[in-house]
């Protein structure tokens, strides 16, 4: 107490009598503890402020003050809340008897009881005391939680042994219409679920997605309450919103769960409505020991059905472990997703291999792709994919198992293959391309020939077979224009340029050099590698092994591959 308190009090004293001195320590009391507290109106810590006056006499005469009982705080407790979540249990007895008719059901704003309160706060003799003063062991707060609930929140197994004495409803349903088996089966807690169990609860009771506990403790890997309720008797062949009990226990993968269940007679043939199997599931999250355990159990034809193979699944995870088991158990590289289920992804994708692609995905990729995955089976070809995202050695590992560089987009279409359009500012990737086979006399086929162009310039909005010296002449383009041109003069004999390329050209500091290239005769080696390239076909020129097995020394093999122009090889030597 501050000193001015004192002295009033002290002023006071003489005049006033007993009982007044009591009743206005106890009041001043309470005001000095919530001003320290820095709290109003709040009937905080009635233990506290009892124990710091040491005086139970005065806890008795303030209990025989109904409007002081009957005052709620801001938090809607009134003093019957507080003395249930005192050690004291003396403050309860002393409080409840003085409370009105009805307080010991008296919610505060978020609809608890005082036995609630007891029971959340792990008091075991509040709550004895209550629920022998006929306190009910079933009323929820606003969110939706019984006294029994609360008790397996807070692992309170002995308040949950005593609620369960006083009759609470055992299967009584909470939030998503769980009821407290379904709590304690997702939560792991075997003790509790074996007493609720003992207490008549519900094996098979189903929540608002209709799964039962089993699948709850399925799916979060409890492998100790799985045995618990299936030695009970529980269903292993129920199917809630997301499918099976074994389709939740993939979520976990626990391979113990999951040999459990099959021994119990779970089905790993029976598909999601979107037709995702367990072996799918397991593939996607990496689960690699149950995916041992469900590949000799899962039916190809159940797999086929589904569209989609786990390859698919274990790509778009990106669980190299998995690819390898999968591929290794003989599952095919180039199954394709089904139409129905392609129809799904905005780009139709189909292969594993544009899974690992999309997702920059190297390791798997290159797995796949030794396997014996087919590269351009796709609509949005694997190595625009690669291109668009700048990775070269992805990009590279396509090409080598021969990737169409001269593949065409079906959105905005140009005249020349699309692969260009990502090449144009990084030479890495447009001598890639170059190198495997890419048609570059494409690039200066114009209609117009030696005429003026008599239409409008390319533009983003504009969407039609777009020849090359439109494209490369738009302003934010036109830099590159000379560059471009320059190292396309690498592979090529001697081209001709529209007026309009010719007109942006001489404008760029290459075009020196360039008109030097194109007056001069080429080279003869050189002419000979084209025609000699000419005659392998872009089919053959698109996978390089093929020219390992040409009767020819490394030297001239190295020549017909363009290798002195390989920057990206050049690259990666020196930073080995």
């Amino acid at each position: 107490m501050s000193s001015e308190t004192g002295d009033d009090f002290y002023q006071s004293e003489d005049d006033l009598d007993e009982d007044e001195a009591t009743q206005y320590i106890i009041e001043q009391s309470l005001s000095q503890y919530r001003k320290l507290k820095g709290l109003n109106p709040r009937l905080e810590s009635l233990n506290s402020e009892f124990s710091y006056l040491g005086d139970e006499i005065a806890l008795d005469r303030l209990a025989e003050q109904p409007e002081t009982l009957s005052r709620v705080d801001e938090r809607g407790w009134i003093p019957l809340h507080e003395a249930a979540v005192q050690d004291n249990k003396r403050i309860l007895e002393i409080i409840f008897s003085a409370s009105p008719p009805g307080a010991a059901q008296c919610r505060t704003l978020k609809g608890e009881t005082p036995l609630f309160l007891a029971v959340l706060h792990g008091l075991r003799q509040n709550a004895t005391f209550l629920l022998q003063n006929g306190c009910s062991p079933d009323v929820e707060n606003d969110e939706q939680d019984s006294p029994l609930v609360a008790a397996i929140l807070n692992d309170q197994y002995d308040l949950a042994t005593l609620l369960l004495r006083y009759n609470a409803n055992v299967d009584q349903t909470g939030p998503l219409n769980r009821t407290a088996l379904h709590e304690s089966a997702f939560l792991g807690l075997e003790n509790f679920v074996y007493l609720l169990l003992e207490s008549g609860a519900n094996l098979n009771a189903l929540d608002v997605k209709m799964k039962t506990p089993l699948a709850l403790a399925a799916q979060n890997g409890h492998l100790n309450v799985v045995e618990t309720l299936l030695e009970k008797g529980a269903h292993v062949r129920s199917e809630s919103e997301s499918g099976t009990v074994l389709f939740d226990a993939a979520a976990s993968g626990n391979p113990d769960i999951i040999s459990l269940l099959l021994d119990h007679g779970a089905d790993p043939n029976l598909p999601l409505y979107s037709g995702h199997l367990p072996i799918h599931r397991v593939a996607y999250h990496g689960h690699r020991l149950a995916l041992e355990i469900l590949i000799p159990v899962t039916n190809l034809q159940a797999i086929k059905e589904s569209g989609m193979s786990p390859l698919h699944s274990a790509a778009a995870g990106g669980h190299v472990q998995c690819l390898e088991i999968l591929l290794k158990s003989g599952f095919d590289p180039n199954f394709m997703l089904h139409p129905r289920v392609r129809r799904s992804y905005d780009d139709e994708r189909r292969s594993a291999l544009f899974f690992a692609v999309s997702n920059n995905d190297l390791h798997c990729a290159r797995l796949l792709l030794e396997a014996g995955a087919m590269v351009n089976q796709d609509p949005v070809k694997c190595l625009q994919v690669a291109l668009r995202q700048g990775n070269y050695e992805l990009i590279n590992t396509l090409l080598k198992y021969g990737a169409n560089v001269n593949y065409y987009s079906r959105v905005n279409t140009t005249h020349f293959p699309s692969a260009l359009q990502y090449a144009l500012k990084d030479e890495v990737m447009l001598r890639m391309i170059l190198n495997h086979g890419y048609d570059v006399m494409r690039c200066f086929d114009c209609p117009y020939g030696d005429s003026s162009h008599d239409y409008a310039p390319w533009t983003t909005s504009v969407i039609k077979d777009m020849v090359f010296c439109e494209v490369i002449t738009v302003s934010w383009l036109k830099p590159l224009s000379g560059q471009v041109v320059r190292i396309m003069l690498d592979y090529t004999d001697h081209v001709s340029f529209c007026p309009k390329l010719k007109e942006t050209l001489q404008q760029q500091k290459q075009w020196p050099e360039i008109c030097h290239i194109q007056r001069n005769t080429r080279s003869l080696k050189h002419l000979c590698r084209l025609r000699i390239r000419e005659h392998l076909s872009r089919l053959r020129l698109r996978a390089p092994v093929f020219v390992n097995f040409l009767p020819l020394p490394p030297r001239l093999k190295d020549y017909l591959r363009f290798k002195e122009f390989d920057v990206y090889s050049r690259g990666s030597m020196v930073n080995l």
